[in-house]
């Protein structure tokens, strides 16, 4: 035995809710993709380039979606409204150790659909999917302690607070700790 895992190609896949449709991106989101991610709100709880545009969005949907999944590092997916096909959020999955069967899940939502728990439904129908259909054992999510609204995404989406990871993130207004959150397979039993 040579000691080596191999790399393991994230999986492509598509999830359904009643109200949303998870999918991975596509060239065409980057418009929307660019909305979120440009958001004050959003802006305020993720290190994204304060100056975010099309240009950013069009490599996030594309190459830096293509280059996650074929490392195996996680994938970038649009939270697509039924209704009426409207890209309205953005999940990501990271951190993925394949030996462990772990991944994080990480989101931003369009301030037009905030509070309507369009970011729970998601993040639980990924979780899920991973756990159950790609053998993942446990999904964290990661929040900074002062945003209430991703704790309660947390707390919907069925997740068990762990505790604080000081000094483990950064925001543009500087470091910040976590709060880590996770769903495990035992959960879903």
């Amino acid at each position: 035995m040579s000691g080596h895992v191999a790399v393991r190609r994230f999986p492509m896949l598509t999830v359904a809710t009643p109200r949303l449709t998870v999918r991975s991106l596509e060239a065409d989101d980057a418009p929307e993709v660019a909305g979120v991610f440009a958001d004050k709100q959003t802006q305020r709880w993720l290190p994204f380039p304060a100056e975010y545009g099309n240009i950013e969005a069009k490599s996030w949907c594309t190459e830096m979606a293509a280059e996650r999944r074929d490392s195996g590092a996680g994938d970038h997916y649009g939270v697509v409204r039924r209704e009426d096909g409207r890209l309205v959020g953005c999940l990501w999955t990271k951190r993925t150790d394949w030996v462990a069967r772990v991944t994080e899940i990480a989101y931003a939502i369009a301030p037009a659909v905030r509070g309507f728990g369009v970011a729970a439904e998601a993040v639980d129908a990924l979780a899920i999917a991973l756990i159950l259909e790609h053998g993942f054992q446990r999904i964290e999510l990661r929040v900074a302690p002062g945003n209430v609204a991703s704790r309660r995404v947390a707390e919907k989406a069925g997740c068990t607070y762990e505790g604080l990871l000081r000094n483990a993130g950064y925001v543009h207004s500087g470091r910040v700790d976590l709060e880590v959150w996770s769903l495990v397979a035992a959960d879903l039993h």
